[in-house]
C-alpha cells in the first residue's frame, strides 16, 4: 500500500510541475502578451542585414556546456527573408545554418532550415517574436530530435535578446540565451 502512495504522490508531484511550467513560465508565454509593447518588432527590420550573434547554452542541471559567437546575414525580399548563421563555439567547433524565413500581414512566421523537422511556426508581436519548431541535432551531439521555442525580444537600444528552449519528451534539455545585433559600420 505504501508503494501505490508513493507512486501517487510522484504522480501528482510531476503533474503540478507541469502544470505549473504550461501555465506559469517559460512555456506559457503567448504572443499577444506582448502586443501592447510601446516598441514594435519588425523582423524584416530588426533581423536585417549582417547581425552578430553572443550566447550561452545551459544544460538540464541549469549549468553552462557551451558559449559561442555567431555571424548572421539576413535579407528581405517584401515578406521573404534569408537568414545565414555561421556559429563558432568555445570548443572549437563550427555550425553552419540557412533559415528561409515567410512573414504573413498578420504578423505570422513559417520557417524552415535543413535540420528543421517539418515547419517552424510562430508570429511576431509587439517587442517579440515566438517561433517553434522542432529540430533535429547533428548525429555527433547525438541525432535527437528537440521540441524548441525560441523567444526574442527586442530592447530598447535595437538589441534582441533570445531565449530558446530545447525539450524531450516534454522535459527541458537545454537552454539557450543569447544577444543579436547590428553589426556597426566602419
Amino acid at each position: 500500500m505504501m508503494g501505490l502512495g508513493f507512486a501517487l504522490g510522484a504522480a501528482a508531484v510531476l503533474g503540478l510541475l507541469w502544470l505549473k511550467g504550461r501555465f506559469a513560465g517559460f512555456m506559457a508565454q503567448r504572443p499577444d502578451d506582448y502586443a501592447q509593447d510601446v516598441r514594435q518588432i519588425d523582423i524584416r527590420r530588426d533581423l536585417n542585414g549582417p547581425l552578430i550573434c553572443e550566447g550561452v547554452i545551459y544544460g538540464p542541471l541549469g549549468r553552462v556546456v557551451s558559449r559561442f559567437t555567431g555571424d548572421f546575414d539576413v535579407s528581405w525580399q517584401g515578406n521573404r527573408g534569408v537568414m545565414t548563421e555561421h556559429f563558432k563555439y568555445e570548443s572549437g567547433g563550427e555550425q553552419h545554418r540557412r533559415w528561409e524565413l515567410t512573414l504573413g500581414n498578420d504578423g505570422t512566421i513559417r520557417a524552415s532550415a535543413p535540420d528543421l523537422v517539418g515547419e517552424g511556426t510562430g508570429a511576431q508581436r509587439g517587442g517579440s517574436v515566438c517561433l517553434r519548431y522542432r529540430i533535429r541535432l547533428p548525429e555527433d551531439s547525438g541525432g535527437h530530435v528537440l521540441d524548441t521555442t525560441d523567444w526574442m525580444y527586442l530592447t530598447p537600444n535595437g538589441t534582441i535578446v533570445n531565449r530558446s528552449q530545447f525539450c524531450k519528451y516534454g522535459l527541458k534539455v537545454a537552454e539557450l540565451v543569447a544577444t543579436m545585433r547590428k553589426v556597426e559600420a566602419v
